[in-house]
């Protein structure tokens, strides 16, 4: 039986695969595009300055607030949606070199995540612009951020490893994944405020199951001085533990069926 931990620690030592070929994709993907990765920059643009403008005339907001909080809401988001989504294939479309014997299902898994810090990254600019127009930045709070964004990216690995399993044995699960996620966006706070769902109310503890909504603000919040809920940090602790769990138990006892699944 293959063990989760060795095969990542291995992987980590040797990132020569994952990390070349994650890149390479990007690359290959917009190489015959006159601006190239700049594309990248298009989608954060048009969520933060398009999608967020519209919903903030909408409520009210004002721009200058309502932008930083699409941008943050929108970028980690897109990171945890592209891990899962990504992930379900992630097996089946490496299943050549899955075959051949070489590499750790691990190495298939950390491409995932390495691709979702790319995109992460591409939209830096337009968050950093966002958050350069916010008239109330909190520097500490970016300080509490980033000490947290590691428990996200522990998160996304597990995440991957799962559903990259899952996805090998039930094929069907990407189409479900991708469908889901419409209503996914909607219901987690990225493009309206959450505390107009009060814990109090049914609609605010239904929010505050959704793992993306902690994921989410336990990054934003700080940054834009807003408070976080316990509850928060008891939640992201929970599912880190409890998530790794499952994934080195899955890997323990299914990794050695990916190649006959795909």
């Amino acid at each position: 039986m293959r063990s989760l931990l060795a095969d990542l620690v291995g992987s980590l030592r040797n990132p020569e695969f994952w990390a070349l070929s994650t890149w390479l994709d990007i690359v290959v993907r917009y190489r015959q595009s006159r601006l190239g990765v700049a594309w990248l920059l298009a989608p954060p643009a048009i969520y933060v300055w398009g999608l967020g403008a519209f919903f903030a005339t909408m409520q009210g907001a004002q721009l200058n607030r309502f932008a930083a909080h699409v941008g943050l809401g929108y970028a980690m988001f897109r990171t945890i949606n592209s891990v899962i989504v990504e992930s379900t294939v992630a097996f089946a479309a490496s299943s050549a070199f899955i075959l051949d014997g070489h590499l750790r299902l691990t190495d298939f898994a950390l491409r995932v995540v390495a691709k979702a810090l790319f995109y992460f990254c591409m939209a830096l600019p337009i968050i950093g612009i966002a958050l350069a127009i916010f008239p109330d930045l909190h520097w500490d709070g970016m300080a509490m951020a980033l000490l947290w964004f590691p428990v996200i990216v522990l998160n996304a690995m597990w995440i991957a490893v799962v559903f990259g399993m899952i996805g090998a044995r039930f094929p069907d699960l990407s189409q479900f994944i991708n469908n889901i996620f419409i209503f996914a966006f909607l219901f987690t706070p990225i493009i309206w405020y959450a505390d107009s769902m009060p814990a109090g109310s049914l609609r605010g503890a239904v929010m505050r199951l959704n793992p993306l909504f902690h994921m989410v603000e336990v990054v934003r919040a700080p940054i834009l001085g807003e408070m976080i809920e316990p509850f928060t940090y008891y939640y992201l602790i929970a599912m880190t533990v409890a998530g790794w769990a499952v994934a080195a138990l899955l890997y323990r006892r299914y990794a050695r069926f990916v190649p006959l699944w795909i």
